[in-house]
């Protein structure tokens, strides 16, 4: 007589209530926290700009102390290295890359102040940032100068390791300080167009600090070893 065998009973697993993903949030990819603070989640990771800016700066770090590098290993086995005085104009461009600095932090607290609400009836918090952008101008003009100066000395790029050495570091210097002043364009514009975020700010604001202080490392160098 055939016994009829009956499956074992699967015991229903009670799962924990979730969360409805019905209301067109991505599935639950994007869903707010019980307590619906979803800034304060997106404020808890670092921004993509503030990341690849501290990336960015790294290589350029590397890449000035690699000059500095083939520099002093340069003087050192060098027997035809001929000392110069450096432009006077020089240390007048590193008060003008000081007072940017300055300038902009001036506009950094003010466009926060403007993003975060406090827009006066005669607010214009894109004039420090234009102050800062003629600074900058202002600098990268004075570095021809110095340039123009060095060149009136018959020094050349080709004349002599140290004056090859001088225009390389303060050419490659003034090159990034102009990828700084496209910066600096790109925040005036995404403020006009009331866009800006406060990571590009930052990020803008360390890139340009960061030419400030490899600046005045770069003339104590010059000054040293030419």
């Amino acid at each position: 007589m055939a016994t009829t065998v009956q499956p074992p009973k699967i015991e229903e697993r009670r799962r924990p209530n979730r969360p409805s993903t019905d209301s067109g949030n991505g599935g639950g990819r994007n869903s707010v926290p019980a307590e619906g603070n979803l800034r304060a989640v997106k404020e808890h990771a670092p921004p993509p700009a503030s990341t690849g800016i501290w990336v960015g700066l790294a290589a350029i770090g590397m890449t000035f102390l690699a000059l500095t590098s083939a520099l002093v290993v340069r003087k050192g086995s060098a027997l035809d290295w001929r000392h110069f005085t450096l432009p006077s104009i020089l240390y007048f461009n590193t008060l003008l890359l000081l007072a940017s600095s300055v300038t902009l932090e001036v506009a950094r607290r003010q466009v926060a102040g403007f993003m975060g609400g406090s827009r006066g009836k005669d607010a214009n918090p894109a004039r420090w940032l234009y102050v800062t952008l003629a600074f900058g101008l202002m600098f990268v003009a004075g570095q021809y100068i110095a340039w123009r100066q060095l060149s009136a000395q018959g020094l050349y790029l080709a004349t002599n390791p140290s004056s090859s050495f001088f225009y390389v570091l303060t050419a490659a210097h003034a090159l990034h300080v102009f990828g700084g002043l496209g910066g600096l364009i790109r925040v005036i514009h995404k403020l006009k167009q009331l866009t800006l975020r406060r990571s590009t700010l930052d990020a803008t604001s360390r890139y340009w600090h960061f030419m400030d202080v490899l600046w005045i490392y770069l003339l104590w160098l010059l000054w040293a070893k030419l």
